[in-house]
């Protein structure tokens, strides 16, 4: 099988929607003729058009805002925010406008929107450049928070947020833009919204992540394995709005041990959540307290110290062993 980038797969999912829906268009900061500073848009624009593919102002409230109304008007537009850290002009409109306009309207007028946000960091970029927005999101009620981890799995949760009639967040790990996956881009046998995956089974503790720290939780568990300290399973949220509370009971009820890891602060970051999820849904079966491994309640530091602040394999292993050990 072909091995593609998620970078190519987040693109083939975007010329295939534009192609099957219309009514779908793409804006945003450089997402024309440059195509993204990151490529995800390249080539569309002159594949589908200025009118269809197009740049706006730097002004992300605008960008989100323009959003609502063309979706009123019947389109399904799809935003980028260039950078997670640049998406904060946006949170007024998105909270205010576009997760509250189907309760407003009472059902009449849905959102059919995406906001595309890359996010975390692990790529070296500058101040301003690296956050993990996703808390904000997930708490507004009204919106729908999904993240890949990997390339064909980008492919098909973009297509299924595009086609959905609600409003969705759609954040993308940036460091994991040029990792590979071999696979054929289809939505054959896609997961849906709101259903999490078991990327690798075990049986003696859970590591729940989502985003770029899943391909990290493999490799702890790969670790694990190698010590001989336990057989690691490794459960990929892919959706945190909504969250597969199945999916987390079902896990930690087989192996008892839980360990949750993400990129954001620890204080209500959204492993939090999961971690209250799992208290009340599978006490019962708990032989040990649910740990977190995250980055640290400061701002996202400079790229040439983000190595200590990202959760190393070196962090997880030790939590994991913590718990096994208890």
């Amino acid at each position: 099988m072909p091995e593609v980038t998620m970078v190519k797969a987040l693109n083939q999912a975007l010329r295939d929607s534009l192609t099957d829906d219309p009514r779908m268009l793409i804006l945003g900061e450089d997402v024309g003729k440059l195509g993204g500073v990151f490529r995800v848009t390249d080539g569309l624009q002159g594949e589908f058009g200025t009118e269809r593919v197009f740049d706006t102002p730097l002004a992300e409230a605008g960008i989100a805002g323009v959003s609502v109304g063309l979706c009123m008007a019947g389109w399904h537009p799809v935003g980028e925010m260039q950078f997670d850290g640049f998406s904060y002009p946006a949170l007024d409109q998105i909270i205010s406008h576009v997760a509250k306009f189907r309760n407003r309207t009472r059902g009449r007028v849905t959102m059919p929107m995406v906001i595309r946000i890359p996010y975390t960091g692990g790529y070296g970029g500058a101040e301003h450049h690296n956050d993990s927005p996703e808390a904000y999101y997930a708490h507004t009620s009204g919106l729908k928070v999904v993240t890949p981890s990997s390339a064909i799995d980008a492919y098909q949760l973009l297509r299924a947020s595009i086609a959905d009639p609600d409003p969705v967040v759609f954040f993308e790990p940036k460091s994991r833009y040029w990792s590979k996956e071999s696979g054929t881009l289809s939505d054959d046998d896609a997961l849906p919204i709101g259903t999490a995956r078991t990327v690798r089974p075990g049986s003696d503790c859970t590591i729940f992540a989502y985003g770029a720290m899943v391909a990290r939780s493999l490799q702890v568990a790969e670790r694990a394995a190698a010590d001989g300290l336990g057989e690691v399973e490794v459960v990929d949220l892919r959706s945190l709005v909504p969250l597969d509370l199945d999916a987390l009971a079902s896990s930690v009820q087989r192996t008892g041990r839980a360990v949750v890891v993400h990129e954001a602060p620890m204080t209500l970051g959204f492993g939090a959540e999961v971690v209250a999820r799992l208290m009340e849904d599978a006490f019962d079966y708990l032989e040990a307290p649910v740990l977190r491994v995250t980055g640290y309640d400061i701002p996202y530091p400079p790229a040439t110290i983000e190595s200590n602040y990202v959760p190393s394999i070196e962090r997880v292993l030790a939590a994991v062993r913590r718990v096994i050990e208890y």
